[in-house]
């Protein structure tokens, strides 16, 4: 099934696969970025996108530049979606600013609540965040891959400081923004985040 609601150039397409290779990552590799086009897909044949070209190049786009070391991430790959866009997509219409506001949403996942964003970002940000309540198998092999991209940080204060950011989401009374979300993974969410906080114990 094609979902693309805009066309990308070919060789935009294999620049931006290039930049998910570098440097090499364990989970915000283009893998990432084919699931969460799979969650986009979802809600193109549920609620529906208000704007789908915006949030489709939110997704190709929000962790182009990743870095785990660095906390402007999402700020360099909003820019980076900028320039993309004027290169390659000058005349198709896109918001440019919108896309870069969905990537910098990004940055305060867990932080913002669906009275903070409108429709289509409360959609965007689940899509991103859904693997939250994936089966068991795959939130284990997204929560080591979170783990190898941080081997950089000493093992103890990983462990002290991703045991926090799961129980701050586990606290809240909506892991997810959206009712199209929370509907459908709320419940495994939960489940997921005690067992991972449980063994990081």
């Amino acid at each position: 099934m094609t979902i693309a609601p805009i066309a990308m150039p070919p060789q935009a397409m294999a620049e931006l696969e290039a930049r998910y290779a570098t440097p090499p990552r364990a989970y915000h590799n283009f893998g990432h970025v084919q699931e969460v086009l799979r969650h986009y897909a979802d809600v193109a044949q549920g609620p529906g996108w208000t704007r789908p070209s915006e949030p489709y190049l939110a997704v190709l786009y929000h962790d182009a530049i990743y870095e785990a070391a660095r906390s402007d991430n999402e700020s360099r790959s909003a820019q980076l979606a900028i320039e993309a866009i004027a290169q390659w997509l000058p005349d198709a219409g896109v918001d440019g600013a919108r896309v870069a506001q969905l990537i910098d949403y990004t940055a305060r996942h867990g932080k913002l609540g669906a009275a903070d964003v409108d429709r289509d970002a409360a959609l965007f940000l689940d899509c991103d965040m859904a693997i939250l309540g994936a089966q068991p198998a795959a939130f284990d092999a997204y929560d080591r891959g979170i783990a190898a991209e941080y081997r950089h940080v000493p093992g103890w204060l990983f462990k002290l400081n991703r045991r926090r950011f799961l129980k701050a989401l586990l606290a809240r009374e909506r892991i997810f923004l959206s009712d199209f979300f929370h509907d459908r993974y709320d419940a495994q969410a939960r489940i997921n985040l005690r067992r991972a906080i449980n063994e990081k114990r």
